[in-house]
C-alpha cells in the first residue's frame, strides 16, 4: 500500500496566509493541484490541515479518496503533522510525503519515487539539475520514527541518520524545486 501525505498544515506566514487556496492558471487551487497530482501515483492520499483552517479543508475535501487529519499540534511543527499522518495511515503502507505548495509536480515524477520504494529502497527523491526535490518517499520500516517525530525538521533528521539509504530519482521535472512560499513565488506561478 502506497500512501500519499499532503502536508496542508502550514500557516504561510511569508505569503500572509491563504496561499494554498490562491487560484492557478488552470483554475485550480494550489491544495488541490498538489493533491491531484499526488492521487494520481498512490493508492490513497492522507491531507494534513490545521485546526480552523476551514477553506483549506473544504477544498481538499471535495476531492474523491482523500482523507483530511487535522493535527491539533500543527502549530509546532511539520513533524507533528508528518506524524499524525502516519497515525492515521495503515500499518503496512509505505509513503510519499508532499508538499501542498507545490503543485507543478508531474504524476509520473511521483510514479518514478513510488517504484522506488515497492523496490525496497529505505528512502527516494527526485534530483532536477543536481538539486534534491520533493516528493520524498519512505519506506513502512521508518514508521516508529515517522510516528514519533516533533518541530519543524519534519523527516530531515531520519533520512540524515540513513544518507547511504536514499536512493535519488534523476527527473526532467522542474516541479520538484518549485514551491509557494511568497506572493513573488506565486506570481511567478500565474504570469
Amino acid at each position: 500500500m502506497i500512501t500519499g501525505i499532503l502536508l496542508a498544515a502550514g500557516a504561510g506566514k511569508r505569503f500572509g496566509g491563504g496561499k494554498l487556496k490562491q487560484v492557478l492558471p488552470n483554475g485550480l487551487a494550489i491544495c488541490v493541484a498538489s493533491a491531484r497530482n499526488l492521487a494520481a501515483a498512490v493508492d490513497q492520499v492522507i491531507a494534513v490541515v490545521r485546526p480552523g483552517d476551514e477553506a483549506t479543508r473544504t477544498l481538499l475535501a471535495a476531492e474523491p479518496n482523500i482523507q483530511i487529519v487535522v493535527c491539533e499540534r500543527a502549530e509546532e511543527g511539520m513533524g507533528h503533522s508528518l506524524a499524525a499522518a502516519v497515525a492515521a495511515s495503515l500499518n503496512d503502507s509505505h509513503w510519499i510525503v508532499a508538499l501542498g505548495d507545490m503543485p507543478l509536480i508531474k504524476p509520473n515524477t511521483i510514479l518514478a519515487i513510488v517504484h522506488k520504494i515497492e523496490q525496497g529502497a529505505a528512502f527516494a527523491m527526485p534530483v532536477y539539475q543536481s538539486q534534491r526535490g520533493h516528493p520524498v518517499g519512505i519506506h513502512s520500516r521508518f514508521r516508529a520514527d515517522l510516528h514519533a517525530l516533533e518541530g519543524d525538521a519534519g523527516a530531515r533528521s531520519i533520512i540524515a541518520d540513513h544518507k547511504s539509504d536514499v536512493q535519488l530519482v534523476e527527473t526532467d521535472d522542474s516541479g520538484v524545486l518549485v514551491d509557494v512560499d511568497t506572493v513573488a513565488d506565486y506570481q511567478n506561478l500565474t504570469r
